[in-house]
């Protein structure tokens, strides 16, 4: 059953998306161009191949496709998908717009309207008579008549002038968006700073600073240059202590070690801690936890570390729950001294009912992206307790960061990426 609905499920997307491709095709394509003109054929032909190439971004590395075939359609494919969100959702605002224009173009040039007949001229009287300079003046033929007069400016050219304006205005503002977008991903995290005042922490912790680090996505788009920018980054903060927490990867650590490599030079006086995300289920697990370890982060596998003031604990991500590698609050914080403070990393922010029971004073996640895309933030509302920021749960306060990284599209609009530093306040100091 669940498997019909999903395939329901997908069909609907797919037709979806393809009335979406044929109206925008209608729109920019058809209604801009001239029939059998290379503009045509050259629009018609990107609307084929974008929508295949996204799909290719999507499933190649689901297919085990060789990593550089992953890294050329990576690039076109998700690029068009954020272009594709911008595009549609401008378009709808341009509809209407357009469709007044040429209502107005429909009133100033009303059909049935003759054109004006050409301008002849008559035939010379007396042509070659004394006294008169002779003149050769060309009769008009027998078809004249019937020949009809070009029209001053046709109403096709005047529909197909309001469609490009209407649609390069739209595209325009398109591109620039993502474009905008994209420079912000590639250019690196900002950094942020956050107080969180925590009522058990010992006033020797105060000024505690954690830098926390979430949804790098490592992949076909961000490599290696990217990690090195994040590590510069996170360095500079000079952090008492680094916490990753999850999606670091989206692809094997055959392929992607190499791009893991500057997290070996993070910097801590306490030292860098990994927990896993959903993404690193979907790329070997078990070798990353591996690999981060040989980087020189602690990964915290349902497990505690007692720091001097305060205990860090780590769950697995829910969605290793697939593998029977799920989170286990009871071994990470079952037998703990609750007079202490403590600090949770966990990967999505949907377990802080799970953190509030078990005594947490401070759980730090990331997952949302904050949205990533304007106007994903609802969706992401819709699935999780907070999307971006600080709130607490009772005596649980809980910090979701934005993400370092982008996931699919190298694209973040309304929601740009950051690093936190989360400063430890203690009420005593």
């Amino acid at each position: 059953m669940m498997i019909l609905v999903f395939v329901l499920v997908a069909l609907a997307v797919l037709a979806l998306l393809v009335l979406v491709h044929r109206w925008l095709w209608v729109r920019l394509v058809r209604d801009t161009t001239a029939p059998g003109g290379l503009a045509r054929r050259v629009g018609t032909s990107l609307a084929i191949a974008l929508p295949l190439l996204s799909v290719a971004a999507l499933t190649a590395g689901r297919a085990g496709a060789p990593f550089r075939v992953q890294q050329v359609v990576a690039w076109p494919g998700f690029l068009w998908l954020a272009v594709l969100l911008y595009l549609t959702l401008t378009m709808l605002v341009a509809e209407p717009i357009r469709a007044l224009l040429l209502r107005r173009l429909a009133h100033r040039t009303p059909s049935g309207v003759a054109a004006a007949p050409a301008e002849q001229v008559p035939a010379a009287a007396g042509a070659g008579a004394q006294g008169a300079p002779e003149e050769v003046r060309e009769e008009p033929g027998p078809d004249a008549a019937q020949t009809p007069a070009p029209a001053p400016a046709p109403e096709l050219s005047r529909r197909r002038f309001v469609a490009r304006t209407v649609g390069g205005a739209a595209a325009a503002v398109a591109v620039g968006t993502v474009a905008n977008g994209a420079y912000g991903v590639l250019r690196g995290p900002s950094v942020k700073r956050v107080r969180v005042p925590l009522a058990k922490l010992p006033r020797a912790a105060h000024g505690f600073r954690i830098a926390v680090v979430s949804d790098v996505h490592l992949g076909p788009i961000l490599g290696r240059g990217h990690t090195r920018r994040i590590v510069d980054a996170v360095n500079r903060t000079q952090p008492d202590l680094i916490a990753v927490v999850g999606d670091l990867v989206d692809g094997s650590v055959h392929d992607l070690g190499p791009a893991a490599e500057p997290l070996r030079e993070l910097s801590a006086r306490h030292g860098a801690y990994f927990v896993t995300g959903n993404h690193e289920y979907f790329s070997g697990a078990r070798q990353w936890v591996d690999h981060v370890r040989e980087l020189g982060l602690t990964p915290l596998e349902n497990a505690r570390r007692a720091l001097p003031h305060f205990d860090l604990a780590g769950v697995n991500d829910v969605a290793g729950e697939a593998e029977g590698e799920g989170p286990d609050f009871q071994a990470a914080l079952g037998d703990r001294d609750r007079a202490r403070a403590a600090v949770l990393l966990a990967h999505q922010p949907v377990v802080i009912h799970d953190a509030v029971r078990h005594g947490v004073d401070l759980q730090l996640s990331g997952h949302t992206h904050g949205g990533q895309l304007w106007p994903g933030n609802y969706l992401a509302e819709l699935a999780n307790p907070t999307v971006a920021g600080l709130e607490r749960y009772g005596d649980t306060q809980l910090y979701v960061s934005r993400g370092a990284g982008a996931w699919g599209p190298p694209v973040r609009v309304g929601a740009p990426s950051d690093i936190t530093v989360v400063e430890l306040a203690s009420y005593q100091a």
